[in-house]
């Protein structure tokens, strides 16, 4: 059971819910445009504040604390469907390559072998060969540094050319998803 400052601050903490939450969720609506996740922004700003309500109440001003909360929300949602536009815009900007009479063959070996990679070397060594993505352009991608890439990429290419049993790994990975204008496939 709940003791009295318990009860006092869920009852106040109410109050300020129902006073406050149309208005929060306007503004949200207001800064990202989107009537859908204006609501759930709220939501989450109105639980972030219930989780430091003590220090929340004992503020000058609740309301404007909850609206800086809202805010700081908006721009974090604003700022990854920025990522993720940019990550889809690398993607779609390549112009598709199709080759007549593909190695089938080579193709299915290369698509079998990546499949066998964990993602992240995967990930790299696809958007690199596949893509011709600029090491900076591969890590903005997948949001990891650009050492990163560069890690992954030749750990992934060395493990390529163990599977596939030939140095020439890099030019048949490339050549093979260049032909069937895939991105390795599996793991979807």
């Amino acid at each position: 059971m709940g003791t009295a400052v318990d009860d006092a601050a869920s009852v106040e903490f109410h109050a300020f819910f129902e006073r406050h939450y149309a208005e929060l969720s306007r503004l949200a609506h207001l800064l990202t445009g989107e009537a859908d996740a204006a609501d759930d922004l709220a939501a989450d700003a109105l639980l972030a504040l219930w989780n430091r309500w003590d220090r929340v109440r004992a503020a000058d001003h609740p309301a404007a604390y909850a609206r800086g909360v809202v805010a700081n929300l908006a721009r974090t949602r604003i700022r990854s469907a920025v990522r993720e536009r940019r990550r889809v815009a690398l993607f779609w900007s390549q112009r598709e390559e199709k080759t007549e009479n593909p190695d089938v063959a080579g193709v299915v070996d290369v698509q079998d072998a990546l499949r066998r990679l964990p993602f992240r070397k995967r990930a790299c060594v696809v958007l690199r060969h596949a893509f011709d993505l600029s090491e900076k352009d591969t890590a903005l991608t997948l949001g990891v540094s650009v050492g990163t890439v560069k890690s992954q990429t030749s750990k992934g290419m060395a493990e390529l050319q163990r599977l596939l049993g030939t140095q020439a790994a890099p030019q048949k990975v490339h050549a093979a998803m260049a032909r069937t204008g895939e991105a390795g496939g599996g793991d979807r």
